[in-house]
């Protein structure tokens, strides 16, 4: 696990970039598994910038994102295919068939969970995968207590990850949050040859800690990822606050 550690979120953000268009530019047919949420909102933003001043092309890259609430259209303004289309896929020169989302309006969503998988493993399997964490440890909406060998599923979201969710920035009220959402699994996400963890902020202090310094636990979705092979986690100073010295030092 390689850790570091920046002053603040717009350096993470940069950092992030960086990295996923070095990762491009040594194969510019990456498959790039993606995350949602205000974490990697930045990043997107970088991403977008670098593709504009010719840095990056995404025109053979293939990406698929980690979820997708259950019963909410790609249109509607709160889906996660939305959130890509707007932060990231409408500013850069993907081709959108190699856009993937969960389906969140599937007639039969434990069949769209079993595609998925399949549609990864045509195409490959995921080269690097963007990750964010959750207050309470989870990777995209892989809740406390997932099974580290998890795959595509439907899933019941937690109070604490719906009440996340209805600060404003996406739902203003915790009832206007779906309760259940399309995930990609633990093991689906462990699979990727390569994982790029982001934190950012006070609030995954905690968490973090949880997924770095403690014991890989169900109890803490992102520890279970600790012994991957090839593991990068990009975080702020504040996120970092209450790592230990061997943390600090690059665990």
């Amino acid at each position: 696990m390689r850790i570091q550690i920046l002053k603040n979120a717009g350096e993470v953000s940069r950092a992030a970039a960086c990295f996923i268009v070095n990762r491009i530019s040594k194969n510019p047919r990456l498959v790039l598994g993606l995350a949602t949420g205000s974490t990697p909102q930045g990043t997107y933003a970088e991403l977008v910038r670098m593709h504009r001043q010719g840095d990056v092309s995404f025109a053979d890259v293939v990406t698929f994102n980690l979820d997708e609430y259950l019963g909410l259209s790609g249109d509607h303004p709160q889906s996660y295919r939305h959130f890509m289309n707007g932060t990231l896929f409408s500013g850069i020169d993907i081709k959108p068939a190699n856009t993937h989302v969960p389906n969140g309006t599937a007639r039969d969503p434990n069949a769209e969970c079993e595609a998925y998988e399949q549609r990864i493993i045509a195409a490959g399997g995921v080269d690097l995968w963007l990750l964010g964490i959750g207050q309470n440890g989870h990777v995209a909406f892989n809740e406390p207590g997932s099974a580290a060998g998890s795959r595509t599923r439907v899933v019941d979201l937690s109070e604490s990850t719906i009440a996340a969710n209805s600060d404003g920035r996406f739902f203003s009220r915790p009832e206007d949050v779906p309760r259940r959402a399309l995930t990609a699994g633990m093991g689906t996400v462990a699979d990727a040859r390569a994982l790029l963890m982001l934190a950012t902020g006070e609030k995954k202090a905690e968490a973090l800690r949880r997924a770095i310094d403690g014991t890989p636990s169900p109890d803490c979705p992102a520890s279970l990822l600790q012994g991957h092979r090839d593991f990068t986690v990009i975080c702020d100073e504040l996120a970092a606050s209450l790592l230990g010295d061997a943390a600090r030092g690059g665990k």
